[in-house]
């Protein structure tokens, strides 16, 4: 009676390992999903979310991509992407009509990109893929999106009307001293060219002392720093 049921227990043994086996899961078939931690944009920028995976059967029309989004403040992941055999991206909501599906399954990718990113689009982004009979190992990824206002960059129009009011005002005193050097000199010049070496001066004809041509040299100074200052005046009037 002893060797039946030492064989009925060899059985049992036999039956609950085949058993184990099978529901265990394989090591050779499984699905591994990849994707960046963090992802940093600015405010406006299409931004792409990149989700790649390595899997040990070929991609079918079995497999499957969710694309999820949790905001920075919490609350539970919402679904807006789903991909089975073509990509269904939103219509509607926070992310209606500002997502593209940019992947492709059969080189591994699932990628997406998000078009004209806000400062509400911060947040946990979830990528999921599923493609049977490879269900098992790491099916999700997250990537962390912080995106940040946009800084103002100085335009060519900005520098151009910065440089007028910095360089104009020192191009016009360079032009005032240049003058003032000039003018005296010039009119010492054109003086001593049209006297004789025997003419005779009118202060000294008369023998007036003191008589010099100051007079004269500052009313040309005057003439020409009132042309200048005019010139000046008429540049800034028409200048928008």
């Amino acid at each position: 009676m002893r060797r039946p049921l030492r064989r009925t227990s060899a059985l049992n043994v036999v039956l609950l390992l085949y058993w184990l086996c099978c529901l265990a899961p394989s090591p050779v078939s499984s699905i591994t999903v990849t994707t960046p931690p963090e992802v940093h944009a600015s405010k406006g920028d299409t931004v792409t979310l990149s989700c790649s995976f390595t899997s040990t059967s070929r991609p079918t029309s079995k497999m499957t991509v969710d694309w999820s989004y949790r905001p920075q403040s919490g609350g539970p992941p919402m679904m807006f992407l789903h991909f089975s055999s073509r990509a269904y991206p939103p219509t509607e909501g926070q992310f209606g009509g500002r997502i593209r599906w940019q992947g492709t399954p059969a080189r591994g990718d699932a990628s997406i990109s998000l078009i004209n990113a806000t400062l509400n689009d911060n947040g946990t982004f979830t990528c999921t893929v599923r493609n049977p009979p490879d269900v098992h190992g790491s099916t999700t990824s997250h990537t962390v999106l912080t995106v940040t206002p946009r800084v103002p960059s100085i335009r060519f129009s900005d520098v151009a009307v910065l440089l007028f009011f910095i360089l104009l005002p020192s191009a016009v005193i360079t032009l005032i001293l240049i003058g003032r050097m000039m003018c005296p000199k010039k009119e010492r010049n054109q003086s001593k060219a049209h006297r004789s070496p025997i003419e005779v001066t009118e202060g000294d004809e008369y023998g007036i002392p003191g008589y010099t041509h100051k007079e004269d040299r500052a009313k040309c100074c005057d003439l020409y720093l009132m042309v200048r200052v005019q010139s000046v005046s008429f540049l800034l009037s028409t200048k928008p």
